[in-house]
C-alpha cells in the first residue's frame, strides 16, 4: 500500500528523528489531555469506530485496550465484553475515568496506569488487544507489539489503527520535516509500518484505510504463530 512506508531506522529514513521515552510522553500528553478530545476527537473518530466495530465481532469476552487515553473509544464496546485500558498517562485517565462514570460503564473493569512497553499482565490474559493511535506513541513500538502478543491468548486478535508514513509526496515531506519534533508532539510522525512488525513475516488478515482520506490504517491479525508457541510451552 502507497500509505505505508518502508523505512527501518533513521540513516534509511535521511532525516532526524527525536527520540520518546516515558516522561517525554507523559509530559507531551499532561500538554494534550484538557484539550484532546477536541482536537483529535474528531479526525480520529473514524479509525476508532472502525477498530471498535472490528473488535465486537470477534469472539472472547476479554478485551485490552492498550493507549486507552481519554476513554473516546469505551462507550463503543460491546456491553458484553470485559474491557480494561492501560495508558502511560495519568492525566488521560483520569479524564477516562470521568468519562466511565458519567456514561456508567459497568463493562470497564479497570482503568490502569502502565507502560505499554512492560505489562503487568500474566500471559495470555485477553483474548483481544487493540492499540488505536498508541504504537507510534510508545518509545519502541516492536516491545510494544512483543508485549501485545504475549498477554494476548494463542488464537486472540491484535489490532492497530495508526497514521502509517508515507513513502512519498507532499505529505511524505510535511511527516519528514515534523520528526525532529517527536519529543514535543509526544508521537513519531514519520511511523512506519516496519516501525512495529515485520510485514514479510507477519501473518495479517487485513488492512485497510480510514477515513478521512486514509490518514489512518486499521491492521487486524492473529497473535503471532510465535507468541502462541511460546505461550504453549509455560
Amino acid at each position: 500500500m502507497a500509505d505505508i512506508g518502508m523505512a527501518k531506522g533513521a540513516e534509511e529514513r535521511g532525516h532526524a528523528r527525536a527520540a520518546l521515552d516515558a516522561a517525554s510522553v507523559r509530559e507531551a500528553y499532561r500538554r494534550w489531555a484538557g484539550i484532546y478530545d477536541v482536537v483529535f476527537g474528531g479526525v480520529s473518530g473514524f479509525g476508532r469506530r472502525r477498530a471498535v466495530t472490528a473488535v465486537n465481532r470477534l469472539a472472547g469476552p476479554r478485551v485490552l485496550e492498550v493507549g486507552v487515553g481519554t476513554g473516546l473509544a469505551l462507550p463503543l464496546y460491546r456491553r458484553d465484553l470485559q474491557v480494561v485500558g492501560i495508558d502511560l498517562s495519568r492525566d488521560m485517565l483520569e479524564k477516562a475515568r470521568e468519562r466511565v462514570a458519567t456514561e456508567k460503564l459497568a463493562n470497564v473493569g479497570g482503568l490502569v496506569e502502565m507502560n505499554a512497553e512492560d505489562m503487568a499482565f500474566a500471559d495470555g490474559s485477553f483474548d483481544i488487544a487493540v492499540a488505536m493511535f498508541t504504537a507510534s506513541v510508545v518509545p519502541d513500538a516492536k516491545k510494544l507489539f512483543a508485549e501485545m502478543s504475549r498477554v494476548v491468548r494463542p488464537g486472540g486478535h491484535l489490532l492497530f489503527v495508526n497514521h502509517f508514513a508515507a513513502e512519498g509526496g507532499p505529505r511524505w515531506w510535511i511527516e519528514r520535516t515534523m520528526a525532529p519534533l517527536s519529543r514535543r508532539l509526544g508521537w513519531h510522525p514519520d511511523f512506519a509500518l516496519r516501525d512495529l512488525f515485520a510485514p514479510e513475516t507477519t501473518a495479517v488478515e487485513f488492512i485497510e484505510p480510514c477515513p478521512p482520506a486514509g490518514i489512518f490504517t486499521l491492521v487486524q491479525m492473529r497473535n503471532p504463530a510465535a507468541a502462541a508457541v511460546a505461550l504453549a510451552a509455560d
